[in-house]
């Protein structure tokens, strides 16, 4: 990525932020994939492009349900705002996004039995500690979506807590508005997934406040951040097929890596397939062509 003047005020696992003055942050997806909480080595083509559109698509989505921090897409735009020229390297990539104040807890809503949950599940009949039907397999539909919090760790694994514990981090009024808004989020990006033949099995979602109001903040409904799975394969009992980074997960975990850093290198061949499966991933879902996203090569 070409270098940026604004001030860096942080930079995660995928991306990097820019305090551009005036209250607001440049928010820049890089194509950096993490695993285990471990960053590779290799970039994945064009993730950080299908990351940035996919949030956009389903921004649009879910605008009637809850506000949301973005300001602006357009690299014209942002460019325009910020009364600067950024490297064409980061369009597609950026979002120009009021600076909010931000909840500190991990907005998890589970529709199906997957990742976590499922061990968790295993081993105590229990999702983050609360009751669950009995019996439920592996990529079963739970009987209704949970709002499953976790704490938001700066390094380190997220870890999952019960609603009494979020009620104790947060307070009890701000846990049962963010239960209501995750729910209905997802809720609307789960019919809109399924629309196009695709489960959205679980996904993470964060908030933040702007002026004392709720925001949506951050990526939404992203390979990144969801389980997607394609509808007509899933099998329950059985790990489904994915268009999100778990195939890459399966990989590290079928090659013995011992999950501490420095990471395994990457063969090309698994680099091309995880870049296509996350093109595929936004493609199929919105319906729409990444190459007439921002910043797609001429």
């Amino acid at each position: 990525m070409d270098e940026i003047s604004f001030p860096l005020i942080h930079s995660g696992k995928v991306r990097d932020l820019y305090d551009v003055g005036q209250g607001r942050i440049l928010m820049i997806a890089s194509d950096r994939l993490s695993a285990f909480d471990v960053v590779m080595a290799e970039p994945i083509a064009n993730k950080g492009r299908v990351l940035t559109a996919m949030t956009a698509f389903f921004l649009e989505e879910v605008s009637d349900v809850v506000a949301n921090a973005v300001i602006s897409f357009d690299p014209e735009e942002i460019d325009q705002l910020l009364g600067v020229t950024l490297p064409a390297s980061t369009h597609g990539r950026a979002m120009l996004v009021e600076r909010a104040e931000m909840v500190s807890l991990e907005c998890i809503v589970r529709g199906y039995l997957a990742g976590q949950a499922a061990s968790e599940y295993a081993s105590t009949g229990k999702i983050h500690d609360m009751e669950v039907a009995p019996h439920l397999r592996l990529a079963d539909p739970l009987p209704t979506p949970m709002f499953t919090p976790s704490t938001k760790a700066e390094e380190g694994h997220d870890v999952n807590i019960s609603l009494d514990a979020a009620r104790e981090l947060v307070g009890a009024a701000l846990v049962q508005e963010l239960e209501a808004v995750s729910l209905a989020v997802y809720n609307r990006a789960a019919a809109r997934a399924n629309s196009a033949g695709f489960i959205l099995a679980d996904t993470k979602f964060e908030f933040g406040h702007v002026n004392g109001k709720l925001v949506l903040c951050d990526e939404v409904c992203t390979p990144d951040s969801s389980r997607l799975w394609p509808a007509a394969q899933v099998v329950p009992g059985e790990t489904p097929p994915a268009y999100d980074k778990q195939p890459f997960r399966d990989w590290l975990e079928g090659i013995g890596w011992d999950k501490q850093p420095p990471p395994p290198p990457v063969p090309d061949d698994v680099i091309a397939t995880t870049s296509a499966r996350y093109v595929a991933a936004y493609e199929l879902v919105t319906g729409r062509l990444l190459s007439d996203w921002y910043g797609a090569m001429p």
